[in-house]
């Protein structure tokens, strides 16, 4: 409901690298960070958003969104539901193409706000289950 497949794929495949993950710590049993490594491994630049402002996966931190110094293209979500809404609206409002909220993140409100402020946006779903099913699709075309 909150991501159709074109969505997903445009989001993967056409509207930028830069991917700012937001709760990427250097926690290695969170799963944002197994998550960041997957979308590394595809091509992606990960930029970690957490207030510790670590540097994980060879790359700098930073304690928000707006903090970073360089345009981000999508930003992916790994915070609760009830705090979600407020990253998407940064989202927005630092010029962000498309917002993903990962697996278990929903919040109808926000994806309703982001759609209408010209954003892509997915919910409740994981880029790095859904990348390698779309690599696979493409190669049975």
């Amino acid at each position: 409901m909150y991501g159709d497949p074109e969505t997903v794929r445009k989001i993967l495949t056409e509207l930028g690298d830069t991917w700012a993950v937001v709760g990427l710590s250097s926690n290695q049993r969170r799963a944002a960070y197994g998550v960041a490594e997957v979308l590394q491994r595809f091509g992606k630049r990960i930029v970690p958003v957490h207030p510790k402002a670590e540097t994980v996966h060879g790359e700098k931190g930073y304690a928000s969104l707006a903090d970073i110094p360089f345009e981000v293209d999508v930003v992916d979500v790994f915070v609760r539901s009830d705090l979600a809404g407020d990253v998407a609206d940064e989202a927005a409002t630092i010029g962000a193409k498309a917002v993903w909220f990962q697996l278990g993140v929903i919040d109808g409100a926000a994806y309703e706000r982001t759609q209408a402020a010209g954003l892509a946006m997915v919910m409740d779903k994981c880029p790095a289950i859904e990348i390698p099913r779309l690599l696979l699709a493409r190669q049975r075309r």
